[in-house]
């Protein structure tokens, strides 16, 4: 129960952040109300939580409260879906499926309130489902949850094969898990109506519903964050690679912008805010390779020989040796001997290559330890 807990507030806190930066996108807002009402529904099937809303709300209280919020969580759930593929014709059934779940929603209420507080204390496993309503609460509420929860795992097959990865990746996790669910639902339906006419049910049955349910919930909510998840990772890997990058440029930046101090370029942001921000850490990065560049171009006449002539591919090591005479030249007044020539090139014209040159240089001039 924790796990599962610890997953929704997770998956909640991202799509509330999502929602802040989108408030006007209705299917996000619809997966966001889901997964609100799905956590806030789980605290009170604890003990501590129910007794709380009970103290409070009246014996009965938390139950009742538990199970609309799971009826309003599969229905935006299913809002989700309209909203995303129907346009206007999906929000004129998003309030008809509005309509059928308040229905449930008031019918379960009043099948509770017309029995004894005593009658309807228990859990699903431990209810007496030979009293009307009883049966009538637990089954109305499960047969709803099986049809929504049905429907939205056909609509996340549907988009699942349409998408490409990771996308169809977590939509085949979530429409597992929702097809999981609807099942789980089915058999507690099964089950009441077993109980309801008087015979037994095996324990180990209900406490096997119970895992499935709570892996299913859990299997559901890993889907629908996965690509979100996925994203973040790579852009928390990137963030890392930039930061350990800018660092080991330093030696060079630090040689070149001695020599020419007009290379370093005005930050846009105070460094204090700008130090541990993700866009500030990618800014800072490329504007130190810019300066590089840029310092390596200006020094280059006092670095290369008349017999290199545009020497590319000079030995990182002689590069850094060259560029430390080179600094002290320049210190002395020197003229540029000559124009400026490319220096540290890559062979290919990709970034990466480039930066590697860089770095390669960068680290040859450290002091050795």
């Amino acid at each position: 129960m924790q796990l599962l807990l610890l997953g929704l507030a997770a998956a909640v806190v991202w799509k509330l952040y999502q929602l802040t930066r989108s408030p006007h996108d209705a299917p996000l807002r619809s997966v966001t109300l889901c997964l609100v009402c799905a956590a806030l529904s789980y605290p009170l099937a604890m003990p501590g939580g129910a007794s709380g809303v009970d103290t409070v709300a009246g014996h009965g209280a938390a139950k009742l409260l538990q199970n609309v919020l799971l009826l309003l969580t599969v229905y935006f759930l299913m809002c989700f879906y309209l909203y995303s593929a129907d346009g206007r014709t999906g929000r004129r059934r998003a309030r008809w499926e509005a309509l059928v779940v308040a229905g449930v929603a008031v019918a379960i209420t009043v099948a509770a309130e017309t029995v004894p507080h005593s009658v309807f204390a228990g859990s699903f496993s431990t209810a007496d489902m030979t009293v009307p309503q009883i049966a009538f609460f637990y089954g109305g509420a499960g047969l709803y949850l099986m049809y929504a929860l049905g429907m939205a795992g056909w609509w996340t097959r549907r988009y699942a094969r349409m998408s490409r990865r990771p996308h169809s990746t977590g939509l085949w996790m979530a429409a597992v898990g929702l097809d999981a669910m609807a099942v789980a639902c089915a058999v507690r339906a099964v089950i009441v109506v077993i109980r309801w006419a008087g015979r037994t049910v095996p324990q180990p049955l209900m406490e096997g519903v119970a895992v499935l349910l709570m892996v299913s919930i859990l299997l559901f909510v890993a889907g629908i964050t996965y690509s979100g998840a996925r994203a973040r990772i790579a852009s928390t890997r990137l963030w890392l690679r930039h930061r350990r990058d800018h660092r080991r440029l330093a030696p060079l930046w630090r040689l070149l912008s001695e020599a020419y101090p007009e290379i370093v370029l005005r930050p846009a942001s105070p460094a204090t805010r700008d130090r541990w921000r993700a866009r500030g850490v990618h800014r800072r990065y490329h504007r130190r390779i810019v300066e590089c560049r840029d310092g390596l171009v200006d020094i280059s006449p006092y670095v290369v020989d008349e017999e290199d002539g545009a020497l590319l591919d000079l030995d990182s090591a002689e590069l850094a040796g060259r560029l430390r005479e080179a600094v002290a030249r320049i210190g002395q007044g020197d003229p540029a001997p000559r124009r400026a020539v490319p220096l540290a090139m890559a062979l290919g014209s990709d970034r990466k290559s480039d930066v590697r040159q860089l770095i390669a240089v960068s680290d040859a001039l450290r002091p050795a330890a």
